[in-house]
């Protein structure tokens, strides 16, 4: 499978279980939001995700290429993007990525060629010399996703991309990365905000360390919206 393949991961803290069986697939060029109230497991999933944590049990793929066995070249076809903000605010925005692309041994007129089709895809071209302190945080967090995709990742992961920002800026940032899935790129969206979702995407809902309901979201709510819809799920559950 050449998108994102979970397989039965679990994983404790202690004697805590914050995963537990989880399992899920998102087709390649496909946009998956994975939709949890705060503490469902959702941070963990992606730090298991992205190899700052390792489990015992489970398995993860990555655009083919199982994590547990060739973890670099698993995280090779990866663009994160975390919650808290990474940029260097005393840098501009091309600098940013410029140093990004340096660490994956990019530079030159590639790099710059990189550059400039990630930060267009985002609608930031036209800020790549502004200083990152200087923008919203809506672009600020545009600059991020554009930084993680010129390395040209098969998997674009994002955790809560639009916490913190207005209504406007969120509906903006949810379009651009739809966008870049009908191109072509694996996206796995978390949030706990259900309007982030459309009745075309993917949907997996974990709750409690385990996956409620997974498939499309027209099919899993039909008629009812997906606020409803989920917390009927997570009602019955608690």
């Amino acid at each position: 499978m050449n998108g994102l393949s979970v397989s039965n991961l679990s994983f404790s803290y202690g004697t805590k279980p914050a995963l537990q069986g989880v399992s899920f697939e998102v087709p390649a060029g496909h946009f998956c939001a994975l939709l949890g109230p705060n503490g469902a497991g959702k941070s963990t999933l992606f730090a298991l995700l992205t190899r700052l944590l390792t489990s015992p049990s489970g398995d993860i793929h990555i655009a083919g290429h199982a994590l547990s066995k060739t973890p670099r070249a698993a995280l090779a076809k990866l663009g994160i993007v975390f919650q808290q903000t990474t940029l260097d605010l005393d840098l501009s925005v091309r600098q940013n990525l410029n140093y990004f692309a340096a660490l994956h041994g990019i530079s030159g007129r590639d790099a710059t060629r990189r550059i400039d089709a990630a930060l267009d895809k985002l609608a930031m071209l036209e800020r790549a010399g502004e200083k990152a302190r200087n923008l919203n945080g809506g672009h600020r967090r545009r600059a991020e996703i554009a930084r993680a995709l010129v390395h040209d990742p098969a998997v674009l992961l994002l955790d809560e991309p639009t916490v913190g920002l207005d209504a406007a800026a969120r509906a903006a940032i949810t379009e651009h990365v739809h966008r870049l899935s009908d191109e072509g790129t694996t996206v796995l969206w978390a949030t706990h905000l259900s309007d982030e979702v459309g009745p075309d995407d993917q949907l997996v809902i974990l709750h409690r360390a385990r996956v409620l309901v997974k498939g499309t979201c027209g099919d899993i709510c039909g008629a009812t919206p997906l606020a409803e819809k989920f917390l009927t799920l997570t009602a019955s559950t608690a």
